[in-house]
């Protein structure tokens, strides 16, 4: 007589699903922190090309529009980001 069965509707957990699990986790983590971290780096960036675009055409309201359209793409990439998320 030997070791009984495990039953059939608990799969057996080796070390590489625990991993590999972990892994996916990480990967979602790392996809949120991006999230938070997009927008304003996009606004800044947009902001900062605005800004050399007013020193170099000498016109005082191009660095809010870079502001604006460095917001109007952090928001469409946070949107990408947040769709692809909810896929997986």
């Amino acid at each position: 007589m030997g070791m009984p069965d495990p039953p059939d509707d608990q799969p057996p957990q080796d070390a590489s699903s625990s991993k590999d699990g972990a892994l996916k986790s990480l990967v979602g983590v790392q996809s949120l922190i991006q999230l938070g971290l997009l927008l304003p780096a996009c606004v800044v960036i947009g902001w900062a090309i605005g800004l050399a675009l007013d020193h170099w055409l000498n016109l005082h309201w191009m660095n809010i529009v870079g502001l604006i359209a460095g917001a109007i793409a952090g928001f469409i990439q946070t949107v990408r980001v947040a769709m692809s998320h909810n896929k997986d």
